[in-house]
């Protein structure tokens, strides 16, 4: 992958991320134009944001996935439109070939997914969502700005629903960095510290939540949880500064980015500071198995497709993001770097109890490197530790596997937290 990447200046961040398969795979490069003398020159140099989608969803077709959209000429030659990403939402924005200077086409709390324009680039067809609403289909003529609703798919299933409406919150971590979060409370919430909670990391590292369509908040919020969806550092949508700096350090600062913002909500007496749960999935997964190495101050973890051994990883994993982005060697050249940052190293500190959720036919994050690891060194230790195993699955489970097994994967999860948060009676796991 070349050159780190917090040295290559006037570039958006560059993405070495773990995704899902419904993420799309690489970084954007910012817009460029040929010139006569057939030398590129970027558009987005002083754009301190993301060219491209990165916010996440889980509702997205086919499969839980998204295609790329184009990057649209004006009629005039003038200008091109793209997508671009900033502090979670996604919007389109139109460059002057000539100056870079940019406009905002589309504004609000929304993601746009994807899009596909007229010849002349004067009306354009979006799929849009925000966090009450899945993916519709949207018109949206330039000239006027003015958009208009095509579909209404889902108005008459969401209202028979009580939706939560996520609050925005901005909080300072350990070092003064302004951490972007979202916090989806249960129907009847009551501030009195009673609500059991949910911390839940997204994957990449360098993607983000935002104001998008989280079919997994909401049931969650739902069974009576407060969620809260934290953009740490290392998220994209939020500058280059802000998305290299887990470089050569991830997993790191971003779990106190983490833990600032679960003491955020403990001190508003949003939530019991007893009945704290942790999950996610892919980089969301190896920063769960490493936030209960770290603390025992969760009652449950859930860690899914996650990474218990970075050496297992290197040699195993589908694709090359072992190379100088993450790790400065070799697990052969230098063993010690990839041991100190490795969860399963560190499996004796742990006391939380923890699911872990695989899929047999994961390749990003293969098991064997990574449930298994967490799993049979917990085993050993005889601490209270479960895998779930889904057949045929892949790294996308959660957003593109079979209905049959997203919907179990959600059940288990509950489950669990709902058996140590909240002490139900649940015996599917025998006595641990």
């Amino acid at each position: 992958m070349g050159r780190s990447p917090a040295r290559r200046r006037h570039r958006t961040a560059r993405r070495s991320r773990l995704p899902d398969s419904s993420t799309r795979r690489g970084g954007n490069p910012p817009l460029r134009r040929s010139s006569s003398d057939g030398r590129a020159r970027s558009l987005t140099a002083d754009y301190d944001f993301d060219v491209g989608d990165v916010i996440l969803g889980d509702q997205r077709p086919p499969q839980g996935g998204s295609g790329s959209s184009p990057i649209v000429w004006t009629a005039d030659g003038k200008s091109v439109i793209t997508l671009t990403s900033e502090q979670g939402r996604s919007n389109l924005m139109r460059f002057d070939v000539v100056t870079g200077r940019r406009e905002a086409l589309t504004a609000g709390n929304h993601e746009i997914a994807a899009y596909t324009a007229t010849p002349d680039g004067s009306r354009f067809a979006l799929t849009q969502s925000d966090p009450t609403h899945p993916l519709e289909l949207f018109l949206l003529d330039v000239a006027t700005r003015r958009q208009t609703r095509l579909t209404a798919h889902n108005d008459s299933l969401l209202a028979e629903l009580a939706l939560t409406e996520p609050d925005e919150l901005w909080y300072r971590s350990f070092d003064g960095r302004r951490i972007h979060a979202w916090v989806y409370r249960p129907p009847g919430f009551k501030p009195d510290g009673s609500s059991p909670f949910i911390l839940n990391i997204h994957g990449g590292p360098h993607l983000a939540y935002g104001w998008s369509f989280f079919h997994e908040f909401q049931l969650m919020a739902a069974r009576g949880y407060v969620v809260l969806a934290p953009n740490p550092r290392g998220s994209t949508s939020y500058g280059q500064s802000f998305a290299n700096s887990i470089q050569y350090a991830f997993p790191g600062d971003d779990y106190r980015d983490l833990m600032t913002g679960v003491d955020t909500l403990v001190k508003r007496g949003w939530v019991h500071p007893k009945k704290l749960g942790v999950t996610g999935g892919s980089g969301g997964g190896i920063l769960t198995n490493w936030t209960v190495t770290r603390t025992d101050r969760f009652a449950a973890a859930v860690a899914q497709r996650s990474i218990g051994d970075w050496s297992g990883f290197w040699y195993t994993a589908d694709f090359t993001l072992f190379r100088p982005s993450w790790f400065r060697s070799t697990p052969f050249q230098n063993p010690e770097e990839f041991l100190a940052r490795s969860p399963v190293r560190y499996a004796e500190r742990i006391r939380t109890p923890l699911m872990l959720i695989e899929g047999e036919a994961d390749l990003r994050t293969p098991s064997g490197q990574g449930g298994e690891v967490m799993f049979r060194a917990l085993k050993a230790l005889r601490r209270p530790v479960v895998m779930v195993t889904f057949p045929a699955e892949p790294h996308g489970l959660s957003r593109m596997g079979r209905p049959t097994h997203r919907i179990e994967r959600l059940q288990h999860i509950l489950n669990w937290f709902d058996k140590y948060l909240l002490e139900k009676p649940i015996e599917l796991y025998g006595d641990l």
